[in-house]
């Protein structure tokens, strides 16, 4: 599947990108090889269907369609209906606080993969803990992280052993470090409300008051990104010398064109 995705890619939220479809057209001009559309995909798949449509080559994948939002039957049928050799189904569990009302994620996710009839070669899981990047490693193509440090690449690679290790990466194109910040919090505001990732910042050796809103500088660097294009550059390529098969990218000020260049995607 490393080949499907290309070394780096784009990540963007449904909500931001549903009116946006010919804009991805051109990062697949650029030369991003996937667009991973976030923020909990619908089971019809119908805008990942309009992006493939829109692209010539650039991988179209969820990242991620959430179990409790969607039945796995009917996701299926959207997958097959599309029958796309560029469509990768992300799945993943969300959020306690917002999803997980009657039933443990672990198996929630164990049943939903059970009832999915997707090929293994085109899933992926978000995953953060160690139990959830095996079960990736057991069921599926591999692993979709979000908004990890590069040192979780590097166990989550571990874990994965030769299976796919896709992370996102949030980035902000600004070289005043704390004008840079300040975009990062604002953007980073929800997730301090969600355990499931300041659970796991703190594997990660940051302290409660570290995760806690509005987040220490250390935690933010660590996580975000930011300074010119090229240094950018060098932070996500942190994440390739880690052990990620590629990297989706989140700028939350866009530079697309001048992070394509950084990284050298048409060379």
């Amino acid at each position: 599947m490393s080949e499907l995705l290309g070394k780096f890619g784009v990540w963007g939220s449904r909500f931001q990108w549903a009116d946006r479809v010919g804009e991805v057209a051109e990062l697949e001009s650029l030369g991003y090889g996937t667009f991973w559309l976030g923020s909990s995909p619908e089971s019809d798949l119908e805008l990942p269907e309009r992006l493939l449509g829109a692209t010539t080559s650039m991988t179209i994948a969820t990242g991620i369609v959430n179990v409790w939002q969607t039945e796995p039957e009917d996701v299926s049928r959207s997958f097959q209906r599309i029958g796309s050799d560029r469509l990768v189904l992300g799945v993943g569990v969300g959020h306690k606080q917002i999803d997980q009302a009657y039933e443990k994620p672990y198996p929630k996710l164990v049943s939903y993969l059970d009832r999915l009839d997707v090929p293994a070669d085109r899933l992926l899981l978000a995953a953060l803990g160690p139990k959830v990047l095996k079960l990736a490693a057991d069921r599926t193509a591999g692993a979709h992280p979000y908004l990890v440090p590069v040192e979780h690449t590097a166990q989550a690679r571990e874990v994965l052993g030769d299976k796919i290790l896709a992370p996102e990466v949030t980035v902000v194109v600004e070289e005043d470090p704390e004008a840079a910040r300040a975009i990062a919090r604002e953007q980073l505001a929800y997730y301090f409300t969600l355990t499931n990732y300041t659970n796991n910042w703190q594997r990660w050796g940051f302290t409660a008051d570290e995760v806690a809103a509005p987040g220490s500088d250390r935690l933010i660097d660590a996580l975000v990104a930011h300074g010119s294009p090229e240094q950018v550059a060098a932070k996500l390529r942190a994440h390739v010398d880690a052990g990620a098969d590629h990297v989706a990218i989140q700028s939350l000020n866009g530079r697309y064109a001048e992070l394509a260049e950084a990284l050298r995607l048409k060379a």
